[in-house]
């Protein structure tokens, strides 16, 4: 925690104007925070600026004038846009996209983007997917410029696509062992069940093995339109020069569908549970079985319902401190601040200014956070999901007769 308050005062520092590159220490820390409010620690934050070119495609940035800079494209397309059928093409894509294009092999990616002393990534989530590089500012357009042919030009070999599938089963093996992402996905498949967002990112393996190069195809026609990207840019980043840039290389890119619009059904949350034993997780009898005597205790105290009771104010303006804080700390550095660039745009069709946000935490009250929370969680159905040694597990009944307090 100590080392975290440092991390944001020093961002704290470096954004006011008479303290920019001084080091904070642990002994400033007191004195810094009575003397600085979160808000004068906004003032020298650069805006985001956003462009819009006429196929609908967006450009948003934010200058820090650094050395460096991330750059990425966020499509709005995920897993929650694929069926029963193709679900996981969307990752798979986001595997093959490196493997080459009609201009450079994947031996020829690799070099010049390791030439360039660069990083280049990407990540499929159920809403978005994103394809980033992080690089010296002077080699932006060479960044931008990979980062279009590798989503327009890409060869989708045969041979690659074949090879590719057992480096996807091999991570869908990974995935299994890490009990964090089983648990998400069962609780979505639980929550959201017979829904788009139910599916798993990854898709099951009945389909890894089926999938074949038209359903890759298919799926860049149908969903990488210029109205559904926004290219996003943070650090040394000139946001009249990258709205150049994404002219010349999205500038042509369509935003008609050959076939029916694609329609994104509304979800539908359903209070239910799924289980599931497993002995990977829990090798440790010692170890199971003090998980297993735990669980009661836990969902006891889980269910508390004090937050849509009787939380204080005190404990609401402590956790609207930290609250802020988190907001500094999670901006540290280009790339989580392209993300969160990139990431608002799809979803709001803006960036929601930092000040905006402080000023809308600073804005709650004890009985906003406890009329929020009756409305939302008071004597509602919760979803549950759990994985390992589930002896201890509170029957289902007994985890939404929690969810309300009898009064006498």
């Amino acid at each position: 925690m100590a080392t975290k308050m440092l991390k944001v005062a020093n961002t704290i520092a470096r954004a006011l104007p008479t303290a920019k590159n001084v080091p904070v220490t642990a002994a400033m820390l007191n004195k810094r925070w009575q003397s600085t409010s979160f808000k004068e620690a906004l003032l020298n934050v650069p805006e985001t600026k956003v462009s819009t070119l006429n196929n609908g495609f967006r450009i948003a940035t934010e200058d820090s004038g650094a050395p460096t800079c991330t750059v990425g494209l966020w499509i709005n397309a995920g897993s929650r846009y694929e069926n029963d059928q193709n679900n996981g093409v969307a990752h798979f894509l986001e595997h093959m996209i490196f493997k080459g294009t009609s201009k450079r092999s994947q031996t020829d990616l690799e070099l010049e983007v390791e030439n360039m002393g660069a990083h280049l990534n990407a990540y499929t989530s159920r809403e978005q997917t994103v394809y980033y590089a992080k690089c010296f500012s002077k080699d932006l357009e060479k960044a931008v410029e990979i980062l279009a042919d590798i989503t327009q030009n890409s060869t989708l070999g045969e041979k690659e696509i074949e090879r590719e599938r057992g480096v996807i089963l091999r991570e869908m093996q990974e995935v299994d062992t890490n009990l964090q992402e089983v648990v998400f996905d069962h609780l979505h498949a639980t929550a959201y069940q017979g829904t788009q967002l139910g599916r798993t990112i990854l898709g099951p393996t009945e389909n890894i093995m089926s999938l074949k190069r038209d359903d890759l195809v298919a799926y860049i026609k149908e969903h990488y339109k210029g109205n559904r990207m926004v290219l996003a840019g943070a650090g040394g980043v000139d946001h009249q020069k990258l709205t150049e840039l994404g002219e010349k290389y999205f500038g042509k890119l369509g935003t008609g569908y050959e076939t029916a619009l694609p329609v994104l059904y509304p979800t539908r949350y359903t209070g239910s549970d799924v289980s599931c034993p497993s002995t990977v997780f829990f090798q440790d009898n010692k170890m199971c079985s003090e998980t297993t005597n735990q669980m009661p205790k836990f969902f006891h105290w889980f269910q508390k319902m004090r937050l849509c009771t009787n939380i204080t104010d005190f404990e609401v303006e402590r956790a609207k401190r930290l609250l802020k804080t988190n907001l500094l700390l999670q901006l540290d550095g280009t790339t989580p601040i392209c993300e969160d660039i990139g990431r608002q745009m799809l979803c709001y069709d803006r960036r929601i200014p930092l000040d905006e946000m402080e000023a809308r935490i600073s804005a709650l009250s004890g009985d906003d956070v406890r009329r929020t929370c009756y409305q939302y969680i008071y004597d509602k159905c919760p979803a549950v999901a759990a994985v390992g040694p589930i002896e201890g597990l509170n029957d289902y009944n007994r985890l939404r007769s929690s969810m309300y307090w009898l009064r006498k």
